[in-house]
């Protein structure tokens, strides 16, 4: 089992995330051989970690059973050549269950979700990542996502009642907040960019040297080449590379509720890898947009071609 220390430790060597997509059939049922040919031309690349069931892998459209078959899929494929970090959420029970059941499929990490209910006090939502940090030995990641946005007091708490807690994923995209979170919290937790690698720039100007990455799930050299360029202060190089072909994808992300994994899963079948349909309430893209998606993907071979 990896500890919590060990778990930052690798963390903090800096890097890309990956969030694995999880490729559904036609019919909407769980594509395991397609995962699985996904994962191995993944790991062909040097990762910081490998998120199983993540927001863009579709956990809350995931039963319990399936999500045990993607987190033992992902943990036998990753084989120790990168941390796998699984997703925990839905409400306490439920989160308290996927985190046991994840350790006990040989995760290395936690990656805490917020819950269901979007106007808890912050009491109970404290208690709720508390249940989650309790449940297992690993190490905790929390997540600040949609209604989950902290305040710098909040953070300091949590870090101070979750011993297992070592780092902090901001899906927010605050700039202003986080810096003001890192101030206050210091080197108690470790800081990683997670809100797009669109805001690569923005958060290496901070000081953070690990970001999630959707983009690494089809294409993982441009991610791996977004977080070189950033982590080396070559601005200029970074800031073409985003405005040329990172921008435009989340542009495009942002049409439409759902399309953040959506677009990707498209992106996945258009580079011969499985992606396949959403589940509602996520919606597919719309087929005139498809090729709008397919010039993205060229524009991303032809600038790793040369």
């Amino acid at each position: 089992m990896t500890s919590p220390d060990a778990l930052r430790a690798r963390l903090t060597e800096g890097g890309v995330i990956a969030f694995p997509i999880t490729p559904f059939k036609p019919d909407l049922s769980l594509d395991l051989d397609g995962l699985r040919r996904n994962l191995e031309l993944l790991m062909q690349h040097k990762l910081s970690a490998v998120v199983a069931a993540g927001g863009t892998g579709e956990l809350y459209s995931l039963t319990p059973a399936e999500y045990a078959q993607v987190v033992k899929l992902t943990v036998e494929v990753v084989a120790g050549r990168a941390p796998v970090i699984a997703g925990a959420g839905f409400n306490q029970p439920l989160a308290v269950e996927l985190a046991q059941t994840a350790a006990a499929a040989g995760a290395d990490g936690i990656l805490g979700f917020p819950p269901y209910y979007p106007q808890a006090d912050e009491e109970g939502l404290r208690a709720y990542y508390q249940s989650i940090g309790a449940a297992t030995k690993l190490g905790m990641l929390v997540y600040s996502r949609d209604w989950a946005n902290f305040s710098p007091a909040q953070v300091e708490k949590m870090a101070a009642s979750i011993p297992t807690l070592v780092a902090w994923k901001d899906g927010q995209g605050d700039l202003r907040r986080f810096q003001m979170i890192m101030n206050r919290v210091g080197e108690r937790l470790y800081w990683i960019g997670g809100a797009g690698d669109d805001l690569v720039a923005g958060y290496y100007s901070l000081g953070i040297r690990t970001f999630t990455s959707s983009i690494a799930t089809v294409e993982p050299r441009l991610s791996l080449q977004l977080h070189e360029l950033a982590a080396t202060g070559q601005q200029v190089e970074l800031n073409t590379l985003l405005h040329q072909h990172v921008v435009p994808l989340y542009a495009m992300r942002t049409r439409r509720k759902g399309y953040e994994v959506s677009t990707m899963k498209t992106l996945m079948d258009l580079a011969g890898q499985s992606g396949g349909p959403v589940r509602p309430p996520l919606v597919d893209v719309k087929k005139e947009e498809v090729e709008e998606l397919r010039t993205i993907l060229q524009s991303w071979q032809q600038h790793l071609a040369v």
